[in-house]
C-alpha cells in the first residue's frame, strides 16, 4: 500500500478474508476468524455455531446482532468446531435454527477486553496477537478501495447507529499518524482482497471496544447439539 509504513504485520497468520453477506453477523466473523488466527495453523472455525450460541446466551434472535460479552462467554463455554461442522448459511429460519446433532471437535478459547485505546491495539500486536475491535461506521470505511486506506475527511462523523467488527492484524504509520491494518467480513472485494488501512483520525472517535484471545486452548473431542 503506497504511503503506509508498515511496523508489525500479522497477515500469516490467517486464510482469505470471508463474506458474512446481509447478515448481521460481523461479530461471529471477526471472533471466529480471531480464533482460527491464534491456533497453531488456520482453518476457519464455524461462524454459524458462534453466533448460535451467542445469541442464546444474549437472548437474542438471529436476526440480530450479538454482544461482545456474549461472544466471548461462547467461545469460552460453547466453543466452536471447525466450518464444515455447521457451514454458514446465507439466511436462516429462526423457528429451525439449531446445530447439527454431530458437529465434531468443538475448540474453545477464553477472551478478554482491553483497554480501548491505539496503544493497546500496537501492544498487543507488538506481542504478536491480533485484536478484534468494535467500530462505528461511516462513508469513509465503505469506499475503502484497492488502495487500501481509510482516512476520513475532517468533517466526518460516525454513525453510531452502524456497529460493525474487524479484526486488527497490522500496524504502521500514515504520513503524521498511526495506521492498522483489519480484515474484514465483506469478502475480496472489499479495500485490498477483504483488508485495509484505518489511520487514526477514522479509529479514535469510532472504536468503542477491543478484545483479545488468550494462548491456551480446550478441546471436547465430540459434540452433540443443544
Amino acid at each position: 500500500m503506497t504511503g503506509i509504513d508498515e511496523r508489525r504485520t500479522l497477515g500469516d497468520l490467517f486464510g482469505p478474508a470471508r463474506d458474512q453477506g446481509a447478515r448481521p453477523t460481523c461479530l461471529a466473523f471477526a471472533a471466529s476468524d480471531l480464533h482460527a488466527g491464534v491456533r497453531e495453523s488456520w482453518e476457519p472455525l464455524s461462524c454459524e455455531f458462534l453466533f448460535h450460541h451467542a445469541q442464546r446466551r444474549a437472548g437474542r434472535p438471529p436476526t440480530m446482532g450479538t454482544t461482545l460479552s456474549a461472544t466471548l462467554d461462547a467461545l469460552r463455554h460453547d466453543g466452536q468446531p471447525r466450518e464444515k461442522g455447521w457451514p454458514y448459511q446465507p439466511s436462516v429460519d429462526a423457528a429451525s435454527w439449531q446445530p447439527p446433532a454431530a458437529v465434531g471437535e468443538i475448540h474453545r478459547r477464553t477472551g478478554e477486553e482491553r483497554r480501548n485505546t491505539v496503544d493497546e491495539i500496537v501492544a498487543m500486536l507488538d506481542r504478536g496477537r491480533p485484536v478484534l475491535a468494535l467500530l462505528h461506521l461511516s462513508a469513509s470505511f465503505d469506499m475503502a478501495g484497492p488502495g487500501g486506506l481509510v482516512n476520513p475527511p475532517a468533517d466526518e462523523r460516525p454513525d453510531v447507529a452502524r456497529r460493525h467488527a474487524v479484526v486488527v492484524i497490522g500496524h504502521g504509520a500514515y504520513e503524521a499518524q498511526r495506521a492498522v491494518l483489519v480484515r474484514n467480513s465483506w469478502g475480496s472485494g472489499w479495500g485490498m482482497r477483504g483488508h485495509a488501512w484505518l489511520t487514526e483520525n477514522f479509529l479514535r472517535p469510532r472504536m468503542f471496544g477491543i478484545a483479545v484471545l488468550e494462548e491456551k486452548a480446550d478441546v471436547t473431542l465430540l459434540a452433540a447439539s443443544t
